[in-house]
């Protein structure tokens, strides 16, 4: 039985790997790519920040969701096939909420960074064109 138990798992923990380790990659690049332009307009002023901020974004990006995937690694015994196809979707969904979870974060960020940056250079308010007279 134990021999059993240590190969679901051990296929488990492979398939959980490979998978993970590929969505993070994948979801990496795909934010890099894209999230290069949305950072040349939050940095227009500096384009080699955008450039600097996107790839450290990056670095952060894997380091926080493969230390978390590692995190999350440990699983409990599974005796059937079907227990152990469970397991690594419960692991592979857990993941995969983080990953989106952390992407709305940084969109959040971002997007009160563009804003400030957009209201620094507005022009200045109107002065007021005329006076009403408070009525008693």
């Amino acid at each position: 039985m134990e021999s059993t138990f240590e190969g679901y798992m051990i296929g488990v923990y492979g398939a959980y790997a490979s998978i993970s380790v590929g969505l993070t990659v994948w979801i990496a690049r795909t934010l890099f790519k894209n999230g290069a332009v949305f950072l040349e307009d939050v940095f227009a002023e500096n384009p080699r920040m955008a450039d600097a901020v996107n790839r450290l974004l990056v670095v952060g990006f894997y380091l926080v969701n493969l230390g978390y995937a590692l995190l999350i690694l440990k699983a409990d015994r599974s005796a059937t096939v079907a227990e152990g196809i469970e397991v690594l979707s419960s692991k592979l969904g857990l993941l995969l909420l983080s990953l989106a979870v952390m992407h709305f974060g940084n969109l959040y960020v971002f997007h009160r960074i563009r804003r400030r940056a957009k209201l620094a250079v507005l022009p200045p308010p109107v002065a007021p064109q005329m006076r009403l007279e408070a009525q008693a």
